[in-house]
């Protein structure tokens, strides 16, 4: 007998369901923790905790202003990443989008640009959004790329905006709207 998966968004190598605590047992505190996955955005300068991780996970599931999603691998049914629309404005119909793609072993292989689509498509569709933005060191090839990729434009950039590794860094920042 299968187990019936908790799908919100379906895409063709990923599913979009609701964070929950068991994701904690997981490798999700790892990655909040991992120099590696961390360089680029703000996680990474404080521990993470179990106890941090249920409050947010709680906090998350309760919140009208933030819909964070679990991106589960098809294959594997594995939680590998999340990806979230958070600072949602009901009256400016904006959010910003926001990913962390935890499972090395997935780094490069399209999974966040799929992911994106997802929550974008929900954002502007389901949720009537009319902006969604985002904001990523000048030094994240990679995100910058996936905003691009996703039909987000720069906008402008936020001169050493974040201080990481050291150094103050700018952040670029991109919107995207809902032309329909």
């Amino acid at each position: 007998m299968e187990l019936k998966k908790d799908i919100f968004l379906k895409g063709e190598t990923i599913y979009l369901r609701a964070l929950n605590e068991d994701d904690i047992n997981g490798n999700y505190s790892r990655w909040l923790n991992d120099y590696e996955i961390t360089l680029y955005n703000s996680h990474g300068r404080f521990p993470v905790s179990t106890e941090n991780l249920i409050e947010f996970v709680r906090a998350a599931s309760k919140s009208k202003t933030s819909l964070v999603m679990a991106v589960v691998d098809n294959a594997s049914d594995k939680h590998i990443g999340n990806i979230s629309l958070q600072g949602i404005s009901w009256i400016d119909r904006s959010a910003e989008i926001a990913f962390i793609l935890g499972e090395k072993d997935f780094w490069g292989k399209g999974v966040m640009l799929e992911a994106g689509k997802l929550i974008i498509e929900h954002g502007f569709n389901v949720l009537n959004l009319h902006r969604i933005h985002c904001g990523t060191s000048a030094e994240n090839i990679g995100m910058q790329k996936l905003a691009l990729k996703l039909g987000f434009e720069q906008e402008g950039v936020r001169k050493e905006a974040l201080f990481k590794n050291g150094h103050y860094i700018d952040i670029i920042e991109y919107g995207k709207l809902n032309k329909k």
